[in-house]
């Protein structure tokens, strides 16, 4: 059954490689008349075996970065060398073929080792191939093609792994985790991503090497967790996270959830609780033209934290209920204190820890009727997350019972209904009170000041309160409410 698979893959990989772009053949002809070796490795390389082209083409080569430079001058339609002191050097090249550019990354061969004091790989150049592809982080990216003759290499036997859907190290997974820690994170982010399994020496390896993760920079650990939740199966990445014991110290509020039993006594955990809001998030996300296209990292980082203030607002109460007041007020701090941490960007910290603060105000809805001015107020609260905290407050539904589904279903789709029939009437993405600035000034006799701003909050919930007003009303109720000020 295995050798059917990889003769599968290898029949894919056949076609996807005959139709590699032809300037790509050109680069291996000049490095090849060079002296050099080039040789495609990596993603595409066991993307291809997966039947998976790509305009975007990792190479390595025996030519130092000036020689490559050199190269890539004459090749390129333009060329960088932003990671030269890494080995890389850049280019890319217009094509008048299906694919209108191409490209590409070329690295001299190599191998990065951590420094035990320094969060910063050691970068050391290498000479042969079969040695740089034994310093890959995983066997199914340690495969590689030469170039022109598109003769290929598998040294650690990549091609069965990947037809086994395993993760393994090329060398020992201690070994090759020590070298580089944020290769455990990957191990994550490629099972979110392949849906394969981490073989279990190197599971072992992570379990007792978690530790290291700390030595690595929080820029890289992000960028690593945002391509595990962007990625098709996010639970499978994060419950390789939680179980070999690397969240514990890049997200511990993950793991840190399994503590809180969750307030209606399911089976499950709060911790399984947020994976199946996450999962139902990504399905509520929208194609490229919707308004959630996906993947969003917001939604998803949202749908993954909503309940993180959970364990601190755990609460046994008479009779034997659990209660988690304020639980969303205490998880946005927590949201944006660990986001921060991560070094995420400001935009991403608020936009998550909006939605974390927000996604309990639909619970309510169908007990009592909301007035116009608290479905105002929710949109207004909301402003351009509203498509987000929609998908948020339904995914966030995760009951067993059909009739309460049913119940909280049909509550979200009248609110939204009431927003479209508010939205119609009124300009409800964009509230303002019904005087601005230099009408209350003249109104009042005022100069600009403090006193400005306090007529304009309050013409505003005014605004939210009643809706749109004619002008003359609104100086009324101005008037009024300075008379009260000034008595």
């Amino acid at each position: 059954m295995l050798s059917a698979q990889v003769a599968l893959l290898r029949r894919r990989a056949t076609t996807v490689l005959a139709h590699m772009p032809p300037e790509a053949i050109e680069l291996g002809e000049l490095f090849a008349a060079a002296g050099h070796e080039l040789a495609l490795v990596g993603g595409p390389v066991r993307d291809a075996f997966l039947g998976r082209s790509s305009a975007d083409l990792d190479f390595a080569t025996s030519a130092s970065p000036d020689q490559t430079q050199a190269i890539l001058a004459r090749w390129g339609d333009a060329h960088w060398d932003i990671g030269k002191e890494f080995g890389t050097i850049g280019a890319k090249r217009f094509t008048k073929g299906a694919v209108p550019e191409i490209v590409v990354e070329v690295t001299t061969y190599r191998t990065d080792e951590y420094d035990p004091a320094s969060r910063k790989p050691v970068v050391a150049f290498g000479d042969t191939l079969d040695g740089d592809l034994s310093r890959r982080d995983f066997t199914v990216n340690a495969m590689a093609v030469r170039l022109p003759d598109l003769t290929f290499v598998d040294p650690h036997d990549g091609l069965v792994d990947l037809a086994s859907q395993v993760l393994r190290t090329p060398i020992a997974a201690v070994r090759s985790f020590d070298d580089d820690p944020l290769r455990m994170m990957r191990a994550a982010r490629f099972a979110a991503q392949l849906g394969f399994t981490v073989e279990e020496s190197a599971r072992q390896a992570i379990i007792d090497m978690a530790e290291r993760i700390t030595i690595v920079s929080a820029e890289r650990v992000r960028d690593e967790l945002s391509k595990l939740l962007l990625a098709p199966s996010p639970r499978l990445g994060l419950g390789v996270l939680v179980d070999s014991g690397l969240a514990d110290y890049v997200l511990p509020e993950l793991p840190g959830m399994k503590l809180a039993v969750d307030e209606h006594h399911r089976h499950k955990d709060v911790y399984e609780h947020s994976l199946t809001v996450l999962d139902q998030a990504i399905d509520l996300e929208t194609g490229p033209d919707g308004p959630v296209p996906g993947p969003d990292l917001v939604l998803r980082l949202a749908a993954l934290l909503h309940d993180v203030g959970k364990p601190a607002t755990r609460k046994f109460e008479v009779g034997g209920t659990v209660s988690f007041h304020h639980h969303e007020i205490v998880g946005a701090k927590l949201a944006s204190k660990r986001l921060k941490a991560l070094r995420y960007d400001k935009e991403t910290v608020a936009a998550v820890t909006r939605l974390v603060e927000l996604h309990l105000r639909f619970h309510g809805y169908g007990e009592g009727a909301w007035t116009d001015s608290a479905v105002r107020r929710y949109v207004t609260d909301a402003g351009p997350l509203l498509e987000r905290l929609h998908r948020l407050t339904r995914a966030d539904c995760t009951t067993r019972n059909k009739r309460k589904a049913q119940r909280l279903s049909a509550a979200y789709d009248d609110l939204e209904a009431r927003i479209e029939k508010l939205r119609g009437e009124e300009e409800l993405a964009s509230i303002r009170p019904d005087l601005d600035g230099a009408q209350i000034m003249e109104i009042l006799g005022i100069a600009p000041g403090p006193a400005v701003g306090e007529a304009y909050r309050f013409l505003m919930e005014l605004r939210l309160d009643r809706g749109p007003l004619p002008p003359e009303v609104a100086r009324d109720e101005l008037l009024a409410w300075w008379g009260t000020r000034q008595s």
